[in-house]
């Protein structure tokens, strides 16, 4: 299990850009998948991007994201990033970094480790 703590959310115009990054601790970092989500008010909570194990060679991506957001990781600093551009309203949720060992998914119940979530407000 790792502890994953959000950070980098806030209120920013509709075309702005804001990163998210998501800091772990435990021993299993650089063999989780990590993977973000996002929940908005009255909404299921549903995937936005996933990165593989390791060198993070696999990258999984929401299509309403795609073109627009980018999922990196960096193993030495044991955190995971969410560069987001050309942010729309639509976007605004509450975003949450999550875990899994084992092979990549990206489906919700399959994450075992969640952050607390980091608001993101996108204003038109």
């Amino acid at each position: 299990q790792v502890q994953l703590v959000e950070s980098g959310g806030g209120l920013v115009q509709a075309g702005g850009s804001l990163r998210l990054s998501c800091a772990a601790s435990g021993r299993t970092f650089s063999s989780s998948v990590m993977g973000w989500f996002r929940q908005a008010p009255g909404k299921e909570r549903e995937f936005v991007a996933a990165i593989s194990r390791w060198s993070g060679g696999r990258l999984y991506y929401a299509d309403s994201v795609k073109g627009r957001f980018t999922i990196s990781r960096d193993n030495a600093k044991n955190t995971v990033y969410l560069q987001m551009n050309s942010l729309t309203p639509e976007d605004t949720a509450v975003y949450y970094c999550a875990a899994k060992l084992g092979v990549d998914s990206t489906h919700v119940g399959d994450f075992g480790s969640w952050g607390q979530g980091t608001q993101v407000t996108v204003s038109s």
